[in-house]
């Protein structure tokens, strides 16, 4: 399969499963029938016939029903079906954001005096959490190479090592990671594998290349219209489950009815919406690449972008997010001005909606043990590919670069 047809396979295939998950069956319904969309259900007080019936609910925490509001609502638990059937997962909790998705997945599976291992190119929030919260609370992070082979892993593993995480690919710099070798090395030394996977999901499976937790900023390809901001945490082990689902309760964790119904109706239109970005994507990709004044365009179905042959053998479709450098000869204030001078293209942060996006990342990498930018490249920004027509964001694009010659 070309490349071309590659990037957008995963997505077409998952269409027939978004519109069937996370929706109740029609002899679930009152008189056999039901509407095509579930209802927002909004509460915090759920009420029970008796207090017998009261104890036996909530004694089903485990369970995806409706116990208090604080713990879920029927529409958060629909979406939580959804997600775990997407991942290949077993269950699913839904949290507030993409962020707390990541925090409390570490929460969960590290402690005091224990050893984390993060990848140099996580995403930032990420590493503030680890480098704050999680030192105050006793856990030492480790930060390596994303692009590190097995022996150099396997020599960062301590006894104490409770999570090795991951990111795939790693924010602002797209490296694909080994994840199978990962989980190799993390099981060995008897810890968990975390993968943040939000630019993989539906087009990277994580149980079957042996992650422990797979976390998902819904925000992005889910809810895909800039609208809501939720994370979720899937797993597919029982025992894993009864933990994350103990941290949620006891750390408030959940995200409002709105949130999951937009993103629940967000998930039915994700494949369509991601077939033709993905395509746009790497067309423009692939443009911006032959351009002079690039220096770089890190996609990973791009053959020079780290972790490209990972990319083939592991994902089933790509994102619709990349990064680009210039070369050495433009300045940062040269690169933000061309960025203003983008029509279709929003500046902002996140990515994943229908709408174009422009983020400049100079200067906003955070590394510690690799090396984020070549010596001899020039300023970067990320591009986050919309539903516009292709023709029209390389017009735009090949404006906003002449805006450069004139600099």
């Amino acid at each position: 399969m070309s490349d071309e047809n590659a990037v957008s396979a995963g997505w077409e295939r998952l269409n027939s499963l978004l519109v069937r998950v996370g929706r109740p069956e029609i002899d679930e319904a009152p008189q056999g029938g039901r509407l095509v969309n579930p209802s927002v259900t909004r509460g915090s007080t759920v009420l029970f016939p008796d207090i017998a019936t009261m104890q036996s609910v909530g004694r089903e925490r485990y369970e995806h029903v409706a116990i208090y509001g604080a713990m879920g609502s029927t529409v958060q638990h629909q979406l939580e079906r959804a997600v775990a059937a997407i991942e290949g997962g077993a269950n699913t909790q839904v949290v507030s954001s993409g962020l707390a998705a990541c925090t409390t997945a570490l929460l969960v599976w590290t402690s005091a005096g224990g050893h984390c291992l993060i990848p140099d190119s996580c995403y930032g929030p990420t590493r503030r959490f680890a480098d704050t919260m999680l030192r105050r609370f006793g856990v030492e992070t480790e930060y390596y190479d994303p692009c590190a082979g097995e022996g150099a892993l396997r020599a960062l593993m301590r006894s104490n090592t409770q999570v090795v995480f991951a990111e795939s690919p790693g924010s602002h710099t797209f490296e694909i990671q080994d994840v199978k070798m990962l989980a190799r090395v993390a099981h060995d030394g008897g810890a968990r594998l975390l993968l943040d996977n939000t630019w993989g999901f539906g087009v990277f499976s994580p149980f079957e290349h042996g992650v422990d937790v797979s976390i998902q900023a819904l925000t992005k390809y889910a809810a895909g219209h800039s609208d809501a901001v939720l994370g979720a945490i899937t797993v597919a082990d029982d025992g894993l489950w009864r933990a994350l689902r103990d941290a949620a309760i006891q750390l408030g964790q959940l995200a409002g009815p709105d949130e999951c119904w937009l993103t629940l109706r967000g998930l039915r239109t994700m494949g369509v919406r991601l077939a033709h970005q993905s395509r746009t994507a790497l067309q423009v990709a692939r443009w911006l690449d032959a351009r002079p004044e690039v220096f770089r365009v890190l996609h990973p179905a791009l053959p020079d972008c780290p972790g490209h042959a990972l990319w083939k053998r592991d994902f089933s479709g790509a994102g619709t997010v990349f990064g680009v450098s210039l070369t050495p000869a433009y300045t940062r204030a040269a690169m933000e001005a061309m960025v203003d001078s983008l029509a279709l293209f929003g500046i902002g942060a996140s990515w994943g909606g229908f709408e174009s996006l422009v983020l400049p990342t100079t200067g906003g990498i955070v590394r510690s043990v690799s090396a984020p930018e070549q010596n001899d490249e020039g300023p970067s920004f990320r591009l986050n590919i919309g539903l516009e027509a292709a023709e029209d964001l390389i017009a735009d694009l090949e404006n906003g670069l002449g805006t450069l010659a004139a600099t």
